[in-house]
């Protein structure tokens, strides 16, 4: 099987690049987004348009319930089955996203953590919500000291994750993470691409998407996703945008307001992901501006 991988920060043009190559070579685009996989977040997380994905075969997008937390241990999952299907091998698979993890997992593997059940799942979380991370951190010192030592209790979703495997299988989190993963992609056997922007370009970009994705009904998104009534702390109630929109939509801020923060938190977090990429993906990748 080709492979080809495309990584860079958001609004950095990767997914154009990825239709680009798709159409060249009649490949299939697979998401590698940890937000683009909700359902109801197509316009705030800039999903392919319908038209795109009538066009050219995308998978793993929008597939995720927002009631869900989606994790890189079901992505992973997903692209095992993905790759499982009948006559993939001879098809050309473009990876495209912003999520540093995905790409990690693609081609490093990964431990293989328990599936946890949703009621174990909910349970971490409303004690969480209820008692707070001090006592969570002190509930995992009771029951698997080594891993709360090397915790900040200030660390929310690793204290939770370690309790849920914990609970889930009886074993401390980290037996499972010393154990080595299987690769999905040799490396080695797959193009990879760094979209990299200039940074004056990428904020240029960013600011003028937003003002897009208000014009093509993101605000409405927002309003049905809050009739859902979901819980704060899922995933795709904190996607970038979400709660500016939602100032707007209580009166507690003007629309040009909501626009301006949603743009400046995109910005810090268009920053944090080429951070991550420089330090983490390494110099064996094809660097474009």
């Amino acid at each position: 099987m080709d492979a080809v991988l495309i990584a860079g920060p958001t609004a950095s043009g990767k997914s154009s690049l990825a239709m680009r190559i798709a159409r060249e070579s009649n490949a299939m685009i697979v998401n590698s987004d940890a937000m683009q996989v909700y359902d109801a977040l197509r316009i705030l997380t800039a999903r392919p348009s319908h038209k795109d994905m009538e066009d050219i075969d995308h998978r793993l997008y929008g597939h995720v319930p927002a009631s869900r937390a989606y994790s890189v241990g079901d992505w992973y999952r997903d692209v095992e089955k993905l790759l499982e299907e009948p006559d993939i091998g001879r098809r050309t698979m473009v990876f495209v996203g912003g999520t540093g993890l995905y790409f990690r997992a693609l081609m490093g593997g990964l431990s293989r953590m328990p599936e946890i059940p949703q009621t174990i799942r909910q349970y971490w979380r409303d004690t969480l919500a209820k008692r707070g991370v001090e006592h969570l951190h002190a509930r995992l010192a009771e029951r698997d000291p080594e891993t709360a030592a090397q915790l900040s209790v200030r660390d929310r979703q690793r204290i939770v994750r370690a309790l849920e495997v914990f609970d889930a299988s009886g074993r401390s989190i980290r037996s499972f993470q010393g154990e080595a993963g299987q690769p999905l992609i040799e490396p080695n056997n797959a193009r990879r691409i760094l979209v990299m922007p200039d940074r004056t370009i990428l904020h240029d970009r960013i600011e003028v998407r937003f003002k897009r994705m208000i014009a093509e009904g993101a605000i409405d998104e927002v309003r049905r996703l809050l009739a859902m009534n979901l819980r704060p702390d899922l995933p795709a109630m904190k996607a970038i945008g979400v709660r500016e929109i939602a100032a707007f939509i209580d009166g507690s801020t003007r629309k040009e307001r909501a626009i301006e923060l949603a743009s400046i938190a995109t910005r810090q977090y268009a920053k944090r992901q080429m951070t991550w990429f420089r330090n983490q993906l390494g110099t064996d990748w094809d660097v474009r501006s």
